[in-house]
């Protein structure tokens, strides 16, 4: 297994990514059920096929320190971690941690899925660059039930393609990663619009595209 995730970090790295070790689970998961209707979909695109506002809206809501740091946002991980009392494992995850755990391991939590991670998310930190972490990340995210990755949610819930996605329907896709099975795009509760809005403050905060240029991620 190490050799494979080796491997897959080195070819991804430049190749484009057919599918990911959670959209396997979950499409063996709706075939063990009976469930022969779900498609986990995906349709990859470069991030010169993205509009800039996806990957900044990602950023404003999921980890505004992923230019500056190394894979891990310590002083969050030490925050949850008092918070909690260490007994349970929740939020802290950066954007390279969740690209990680999405690309190569399965959802759940437990410190062995932890640990596995936190290695492959060293991994891709040291042989990717932060543009590709994020591209890859915007093509593997569950945006909804069987929709992974950017394009394929723009075109199931906005009907174009994700380059012509607005500021707006980019916070709106953002606003339901924490649980896009529980919210969704396609009919957003209150609490999502109120998490859309404070997504687009945040990434007016950031700087705009001005701030993807800054640090080279678009």
């Amino acid at each position: 297994m190490v050799g494979l995730w080796g491997a897959g970090i080195i070819l991804f790295s430049f190749l484009p990514v057919p599918f990911s070790a959670v959209m396997a689970e979950k499409q063996a998961g709706a075939w063990l059920r009976g469930d022969f209707g779900y498609v986990a979909h995906s349709d990859w695109v470069g991030m010169d096929a993205i509009s800039p506002w996806m990957p900044l809206a990602v950023i404003a809501s999921e980890d505004q320190k992923f230019p500056d740091h190394w894979g891990f946002d310590v002083q969050a991980i030490q925050s949850v971690l008092d918070r909690e009392g260490g007994g349970r494992i929740r939020g802290a995850s950066t954007l390279s941690q969740q690209t990680a755990k999405n690309l190569f391991l399965w959802d759940g939590r437990s410190w062995v899925r932890k640990g596995l991670e936190a290695g492959l998310t060293v991994g891709i930190e040291t042989v990717w660059t932060k543009r590709r972490i994020l591209t890859v990340y915007l093509n593997v995210a569950e945006f909804g039930e069987g929709v992974f990755g950017v394009e394929a949610a723009a075109q199931r819930y906005f009907h174009k393609p994700a380059s012509r996605l607005t500021m707006s329907e980019a916070a709106l896709l953002a606003a339901v990663l924490p649980n896009p099975i529980r919210f969704r795009a396609s009919a957003p509760s209150g609490y999502v619009r109120q998490r859309q809005q404070w997504i687009l403050r945040q990434m007016r905060q950031l700087g705009g595209e001005g701030f993807l240029r800054q640090h080279k991620l678009k």
